[in-house]
């Protein structure tokens, strides 16, 4: 195609982790869009109220009984409610997240094998492969990566929590939201930036999570390939779903409470006339810790893990095949020292009796029994 001919080799790289993140994410966004409803709403709920009938709804997070009462109350399409800001906010989530952390992991790579002659070695074909990043490497990619995508997709996230949740809301305290870009519109014009940014400061104290996933995931994968004595490039799709189902669990277990911080904070309004339930951070973090304990920190993580599990496995075996594929359907040109080689290479000359060139050799008076090259290529 004449688009991929005109492309660097750089920018035909991140186009194609763009391509693959974000195609993996929107598999994987479908897939468990109703247990990321039951989550977010679990996340969301207060104690429980003898005078709020819906209060027993979700209570002690059964996932069945939510289910269960999202179907009864509001059918199979209050299961996908968010779906829609979800799947625009993960198109750039993903594409943005996978192209910057390839990039760093790209830099990282060059800076460290530059440094030192041993961070370089050869395949079987005597191409030069890089070392692995370590793992500083890779958390320092990761987070890099993820403080750049919150950043860009965090007014997405807001405008899919409420649209998961406003159906909790008493009738008649606030006009529901009827779209994803009505609700951007109304976000920003009622309540500004700080509307759109709710959550920010958990969103980006989120980092930690992937700061852990990434790294342990790369670093399975590395243990997987030597372990079948192959390269990470060339790991079937069980090794791969192994490593991205274990990194994800140990990384949402240990990060989970600041899901429930960021999601209580986004769901609330700063409209006109609305009392704010929480302040800050800091006031959402005292008032869940005095009327909830630990346990309102992991409300919902059991269903949290049941659904970013699959989603991992779906989303980083999907990147993993979809960009080996694209990288197979378009392939980078021959290196240039290859073809270098392979131009330079000459004929042996027939030797004479004596054992010296019976080919004139004109390179600075010296026989080496070969043709000399063409002068233009000296």
């Amino acid at each position: 195609m004449a688009f991929f001919r005109n492309l660097t080799e750089e920018q035909k790289t991140s186009f194609f982790n763009a391509t693959a993140g974000a195609g993996a994410g929107a598999i994987a966004a479908t897939f468990v869009c109703p247990l990321d409803v039951v989550k977010t709403r679990l996340q969301v709920q207060r104690l429980p109220r003898a005078s709020d009938p819906k209060s027993t709804l979700y209570k002690r997070g059964l996932l069945h009984g939510s289910i269960r009462s999202i179907l009864r109350d509001e059918g199979v399409r209050g299961l996908y409610r968010g779906l829609a800001p979800t799947m625009v906010a993960l198109l750039p989530n993903w594409a943005v997240y996978f192209s910057t952390y390839e990039q760093l992991k790209r830099f990282l790579t060059s800076e460290s094998s530059t440094s030192t002659v041993s961070g370089l070695k050869e395949d079987a074909n005597g191409d030069i492969l890089r070392k692995p990043n370590s793992m500083l490497s890779n958390t320092i990619a990761a987070a890099g990566a993820g403080t750049t995508t919150i950043v860009v997709t965090n007014p997405l996230w807001v405008v899919k929590t409420r649209m998961q949740t406003q159906s909790l809301r008493p009738a008649g305290s606030s006009i529901p939201y009827t779209g994803t870009w009505s609700a951007l519109y109304r976000i920003a014009t009622e309540e500004g930036l700080r509307g759109l940014y709710s959550g920010l400061v958990p969103a980006l104290a989120g980092i930690s999570h992937v700061a852990i996933q990434f790294p342990m995931y790369e670093y399975i994968k590395e243990a997987l390939a030597e372990r079948e004595g192959s390269s990470v490039d060339q790991l079937r799709a069980g090794p791969l779903a192994v490593a991205s189902a274990v990194s994800k669990l140990v990384a949402s277990t240990i990060t989970y409470p600041h899901e429930v911080v960021r999601s209580r904070l986004q769901e609330q309004r700063r409209t006109a006339g609305e009392a704010l339930q929480y302040k800050g951070v800091g006031d959402c973090i005292r008032q869940v810790w005095a009327e909830e304990g630990i346990h309102g920190f992991y409300r919902g993580c059991g269903t949290n893990l049941l659904r970013t599990t699959p989603a991992a496995v779906i989303t980083f075996t999907s990147f993993e095949l979809i960009l080996r594929q694209l990288q197979k359907t378009f392939p980078p040109p021959e290196p240039v020292s290859k073809r270098k080689e392979a131009n330079e290479q000459v004929s042996i000359a027939p030797l004479s009796a004596s054992g010296e060139s019976s080919v004139p050799i004109q390179d600075e008076g010296r026989r080496y029994g070969r043709e000399s090259l063409p002068s233009g290529r000296r």
